[in-house]
């Protein structure tokens, strides 16, 4: 009786494996039972790269030797209070072959060792030497052979649609290169404690973390921003919005940096206060748009040209309403959307300056006060006067 059960079960198996066999094999077979060899169809010349195609390749090949990658070494507190080490990416681009290299504020913020590797996977250490935190840019410097130089270009006449590049190390991958357009022109809110970015050029064309600093680029391969900003619903990666500085903002920033070691900030050491016509009626003032001087900041311009601020109380959010000190001239009459805004509005790209009022002269029909311009190591120039009419 074991026999016979061994003997079935061996048939049972040797079956199965030879059902399973032919199967396969029937099921690879023609009807005719000879197989069909597979087929690769090849191309028998080159590919053909369309005019856009041919471009993108000679601007990459062109720029991509120019762009570094830049690691920041910080150091951060565990839950414990323990001291931990970390590494911070992003991106730059050589400006000259001394070695200096442009990127932003927030890539090299806290950093206590930065790193920069270039094209050729050689690394260096970088020294800071300058730092501007509300335009959100940095200037280092390393000592390297060879390098190439960025080409920058002109951002005062960019144009929505133009074709856009952008160059950088998203996520650590260097040399990665995105295709986009410039999709508008506009002023953004900066990064956390920065000032608004002033014709901020926004993009579609991929932006990530790790791309920060590097350069945004026109069809010729020149520099026409620095990438700094992704607009992220939740997440920090691409979402098709992306914002990069104006070029021309940094070469305004670079020149401070040559020649003062520091970026400038011109104030006329004012509070004022923007004036619409409901404000206007309310305080009973002659105009409908302008701006008044609450107070003067001690030491400031204004207040050595004998400016000041109101002297009585208005119920009108507690404001201090200053009778006829307005600021002069065109700035009367004229609609300022935003303190803040305006605060910022020409620094940038014309070289900073103070501009000191020296004279105030009033007469029945107009007011008007004498100013020369000025920095922080004033230069003398030649007065101006401006007028209001009573």
């Amino acid at each position: 009786m074991t026999f016979r059960r061994l003997l079935l079960v061996l048939l049972l198996v040797t079956g199965f494996w030879y059902f399973i066999t032919h199967f396969e094999v029937r099921h690879l077979a023609d009807s005719d039972g000879h197989s069909s060899p597979l087929t690769i169809t090849e191309a028998h010349a080159a590919p053909e790269y369309s005019n856009a195609e041919l471009n993108n390749i000679s601007v990459y090949k062109r720029v991509v030797p120019s762009v570094v990658n830049i690691t920041a070494g910080t150091v951060t507190l565990d839950f414990f209070m323990g001291i931990v080490p970390q590494q911070d990416q992003g991106s730059g681009f050589i400006l000259d072959k001394q070695g200096h290299i442009l990127t932003n504020y927030h890539v090299v913020a806290n950093a206590r060792t930065i790193e920069v590797q270039t094209h050729d996977k050689h690394r260096y250490t970088a020294q800071v030497i300058g730092k501007d935190r509300l335009h959100d840019l940095a200037l280092l410097q390393i000592n390297a052979p060879n390098l190439v130089p960025s080409v920058l270009a002109s951002s005062r006449d960019l144009q929505v649609g133009q074709q856009v590049y952008a160059i950088g190390n998203p996520f650590g991958l260097s040399g990665t290169m995105t295709v986009g357009i410039i999709s508008a022109i506009r002023s953004v809110k900066g990064a956390e404690g920065g000032a608004p970015i002033e014709n901020a050029i926004q993009t579609d064309a991929a932006i990530n973390p790790g791309n920060s600093g590097g350069p945004l680029l026109n069809s010729q391969g020149e520099v026409i921003g620095i990438n700094s900003m992704i607009a992220q619903n939740g997440a920090e990666q691409n979402a098709g919005i992306g914002f990069a500085i104006p070029i021309d903002t940094a070469k305004a920033v670079l020149s401070d940096f040559q020649k003062y070691g520091h970026s400038r900030r011109p104030s006329l050491g004012v509070v004022t206060l923007p004036i619409g016509p409901d404000l206007a009626e309310q305080m009973g003032l002659p105009a409908q748009y302008g701006v008044l001087i609450e107070k003067t900041l001690p030491g400031g311009a204004a207040e050595h040209g004998g400016l000041h601020g109101g002297r009585r109380r208005r119920p009108h959010r507690r404001h201090r309403w200053p009778g006829d000190h307005q600021l002069p001239g065109h700035l009367r009459n004229h609609e300022w959307p935003s303190t803040r805004r305006r605060r910022h509005r020409h620094l940038l790209p014309r070289p900073p300056q103070n501009v000191s009022p020296r004279h105030v002269r009033r007469s029945p029909r107009s007011i008007c006060v004498s100013h020369t311009a000025s920095g922080p190591h004033p230069t003398a120039k030649p007065a101006q006067e401006s007028c209001v009419d009573r």
